[in-house]
């Protein structure tokens, strides 16, 4: 019986109960403020005491305002190509790894390649300042020297650059991290597979092409599945960094535009409405992404 069943293993429910209660805690309980989107919260009259309004905010943010155009233009494009290129550089990186014979030097490039992923975006701002620096930045000071360029770049602050920058600086940051899962993945190749198609007489090449990459595209796929679900979700350290007064229009994604309502203008009832709607619009991606891929593939996660 399920009782009975449930008493049994009460010592492994023990050992989950941690961490049930803190994702209980910090996920599902805060979920209540959601209802502030449904109220013209006032600080002084409090959460219960604010008037109800209904669909006020939602219809504010879709009808009052052409706001969630270039939100939704901004989040889904970075987020998109910082995905595909985030995978696709990681499986490159790990697939030139496991071609390396000496392992002294795979270790080296893992190790060097890896550390960015500990340095927080602060630091990384730092260094791109240093390098991309309209006035003094050493990128800029070496191709005005050379003279290939007049004036410096403004990197940094020009809209044009910010989507390349953030896309570049994101993929330089997770490269290392991502290179690991695959590497793992292409250690659990069975070793069979490359010892017939030696027999065969099949090139390093064609084992590359044959064998190890079809045999990372089910961990591919996965990983772009649970990527998806988190397309609406920008890094918002790395968005409050570069932003600035010169780009915003390239760089306000949903968590920028919820962080100023929210915190900046303490609107609070206007924000949950905003991350209401991209929590909704993420779980549906996260569906159609998954059904598509089952389809298609055959590989899902649900």
């Amino acid at each position: 019986m399920l009782g009975a069943r449930l008493f049994k293993q009460r010592y492994l429910f023990l050992m989950l109960a941690p961490a049930f209660l803190l994702v209980l805690t910090f996920q599902y309980i805060p979920l209540l403020g959601w209802l502030l989107a449904f109220k013209r919260y006032e600080i002084g009259l409090g959460f219960w005491g604010s008037e109800w309004v209904g669909l006020e905010q939602f219809k504010r943010f879709f009808l009052q305002s052409n706001d969630y155009v270039y939100l939704l233009r901004n989040t889904l494009s970075m987020n998109i190509m910082m995905i595909i290129t985030n995978l696709s550089c990681g499986l490159i990186f790990a697939v030139l790894l496991n071609e390396i014979r000496q392992k002294f030097i795979v270790k080296i490039l893992q190790t060097v390649s890896f550390f960015p992923y500990f340095i927080s975006w602060v630091i990384i701002y730092s260094i791109a300042n240093t390098f991309l620096s309209p006035s003094s930045g050493l990128l800029n000071e070496l191709l005005i020297k050379w003279g290939i360029l007049s004036d410096g770049m403004n990197v940094l602050g020009e809209s044009k650059y910010a989507w390349l920058l953030v896309v570049c600086l994101e993929a330089w940051k997770s490269v290392g991290y991502i290179s690991i899962i695959f590497l793992a993945a292409i250690s659990a190749i069975p070793s069979d597979q490359y010892e017939a198609a030696d027999i065969d007489g099949a090139s390093r090449f064609q084992k590359l092409r044959l064998i190890t990459i079809p045999n990372l595209m089910p961990t591919f796929i996965i990983i772009l599945i649970l990527n998806s679900g988190w397309i609406l979700n920008s890094n918002f350290e790395l968005f409050f960094m570069f932003t600035n007064a010169t780009n915003w229009d390239k760089m306000e994604v949903l968590d920028m535009y919820i962080y100023k309502f929210g915190l900046q203008q303490l609107n609070y009832s206007y924000s949950s409405a905003v991350g209401i709607v991209k929590t909704i619009v993420s779980l549906l991606i996260l569906v159609s992404v998954n059904a598509f891929s089952k389809k298609t593939t055959g590989k899902a996660i649900f």
